[in-house]
């Protein structure tokens, strides 16, 4: 977990502990968010260009038309890959915003629903949603 810091600061501590990820926490030690080393990048430098491979984000359709999806999918990405319509206000990857709209670290088999569509939570590792499961909303008809 890591106290509210500058973002030089915090940076120059991802490099020291060779991490890209932390947990944000108050003075007294509640959760306030997620950090990635690239929000805080994206906040110095502004909007990367390219994607990392690890944020391409693999998928996989089921036989009941659910998604298998990796949990560092990009989000803008799966909307533009699969006709989704997951909120871009904050979050980037489908990790972030489930961990966003939970507030909480999700055990597998965690089930909630973000912009209507039902997800569910199958494989978490080192705190992070590793891989999640979406029930796209049925097309209406034109």
């Amino acid at each position: 977990a890591l106290p509210i810091s500058p973002l030089l600061k915090q940076l120059q501590q991802f490099q020291e502990r060779h991490t890209r990820l932390g947990l944000v926490v108050d003075e007294y030690g509640e959760l306030l968010g997620l950090v990635t080393l690239e929000n805080i990048l994206e906040e110095i430098v502004g909007e990367f260009t390219t994607q990392s491979p690890s944020q391409t984000g693999k998928f996989l359709r089921q036989e009941d038309g659910s998604i298998l999806l990796e949990g560092g999918s990009n989000l803008r990405d799966l909307n533009r890959k699969l006709g989704l319509h997951l909120p871009l206000d904050g979050a980037k990857t489908l990790n972030g915003l489930i961990l966003e709209h939970l507030e909480d670290i999700p055990e597998a088999g965690t089930s909630l629903k973000i912009a209507g569509y039902p997800i569910e939570v199958i494989q978490t590792q080192d705190r992070i949603v590793k891989v999640a499961r979406i029930f796209p909303l049925p097309q209406k008809p034109q």
